[in-house]
Parts: C-alpha cells; sequence; structure tokens
C-alpha cells in the first residue's frame, strides 16, 4: 500500500479531545516499558525530550516510573499542549513535566536540549518530510544521548489497516477509528526507516517491528 499522508497537526478542538479521552492506556504503557528495558535496568538521571508529546500521557506515565527525572515535553499543536498542561497539574508533577509549544525548527530550536535521552511516540507519521525528525536528532542532540522512538507500521494493504482498525479501535468514538486508519495509512515501513536513518548518517540507531502495528527506533547518538 502507497502512504497517504495526513495532516502534520491535530488542532481541531473535537479532534484532539477525542484523542486526549481515548484510552490508549495499553500502547501509551506499552511504550514506557520497552523504553525503560532498553534502558538495561540503568537509572536515568536527567532530562527525557519527549517530541510530539500530544497530550502529555506518556510524559506523565515515564515521569511516575522515572521517578529521578525531568520529562520536557513538545508538540506543535497549542490545543494538545493546553490540555496536556491540565493533565500534568491534575498529576501534580508539574514540578517535573514541562511542555513546550513548538515545532520541530533544524535553525534555532525553541526548546531544551540538555537531554540524556529524546523519546517520541507516533510523531513521525504526521511529518510530511520524515528527514526532519532525523536531521534534528543528527544536528542538534548531544554524543550519548539516548534515543527511543516509535510509531505505526504501514499495512501491506488497505484491507490490512482496516483489520487493524477493527481489532484495536472498535469501541472508540468514529472520530478516532477514522484518525487510525489515515494514521496507519501515513506510516512508514521498517525498510523505509532504515533507509531513512542511513540517509541521516544515524548508525548508532536502529529499527525493528515490535508488534503488528508498530516499529521502534532504538540506539545512542
Amino acid at each position: 500500500m502507497r502512504r497517504v499522508p495526513e495532516p502534520e497537526l491535530m488542532e481541531d478542538w473535537d479532534q484532539v479531545r477525542a484523542y486526549a479521552g481515548a484510552d490508549f492506556s495499553d500502547p501509551h504503557q506499552h511504550f514506557v516499558d520497552l523504553f525503560r528495558a532498553c534502558l538495561a535496568a540503568k537509572p536515568v538521571n536527567g532530562v527525557v525530550l519527549d517530541l510530539g508529546c500530544g497530550a502529555a500521557d506518556i510524559a506523565i506515565r515515564l515521569a511516575c516510573a522515572l521517578p529521578h527525572c525531568v520529562v520536557r515535553g513538545v508538540d506543535g499543536s497549542a490545543p494538545m499542549i493546553e490540555l496536556g498542561r491540565a493533565a500534568v497539574a491534575a498529576a501534580g508533577l508539574t514540578a517535573r513535566v514541562e511542555l513546550f509549544h513548538a515545532r520541530l525548527d533544524l535553525a534555532s530550536p525553541r526548546f531544551p536540549l540538555d537531554s540524556v535521552a529524546v523519546i517520541s511516540n507516533s510523531l513521525l507519521h504526521h511529518l510530511h518530510d520524515p528527514m526532519l525528525l532525523w536531521r534534528f536528532l543528527a544536528q542538534h542532540v548531544l554524543p550519548g544521548t539516548k534515543i527511543f522512538i516509535m510509531d505505526l507500521l504501514r499495512p501491506e494493504t488497505e484491507l490490512g489497516a482496516r483489520d487493524l482498525v477493527a481489532r484495536y479501535a472498535a469501541n472508540e468514538p468514529a472520530i478516532l477509528q477514522r484518525d487510525f486508519f489515515n494514521s496507519l495509512c501515513a506510516a512508514y515501513r521498517v525498510e523505509e526507516i532504515s533507509a531513512q536513518l542511513r540517509e541521516a548518517d544515524l548508525s548508532g540507531l536502529s529499527v525493528s517491528a515490535v508488534s503488528d502495528r508498530h516499529w521502534v527506533v532504538d540506539g545512542v547518538i
């Protein structure tokens, strides 16, 4: 199936509220668990930068799981950041989770980069130019930084995408089922990610499929 891009930013309030209110506990906790496993039991003492943090559910889960880290989340959607800040406050984590409204800018990043780890979940498939993310990591992240990125895996066929929607989102509102299908169609495949990493000269990173709908890029810059 040919990749079909979707809008880069989620800014419609109905869409944002539906996304923020959806139950992503299983995939988001899976992300946190995989990240912790990749750390090989090493403690995280420092800043974790979360690119495309959305409504901050993963940032909150990570702060709870890693009590010695500070999470700085970045998202280009102002409504997402607004809901994320409310969620952070409700969780009592404003001292350890800080959110920034910004987009990836290769010329002059407007958010802190003094991070021990950079994570991202479901950002890449929104980017019309995937190299924006990889060039950002290659040019702005300090050597020795842990990288952990997870995103959707594009199915071979449109029918395969519809089967995944039926399997994992059958009980969600129609707007979320639509968005999940569109995101699957906009996602990248493992071989495409491998080519992108080679182009960005990120030899310290490797990609692998971790489920029927997700891949992970893991390594050290």
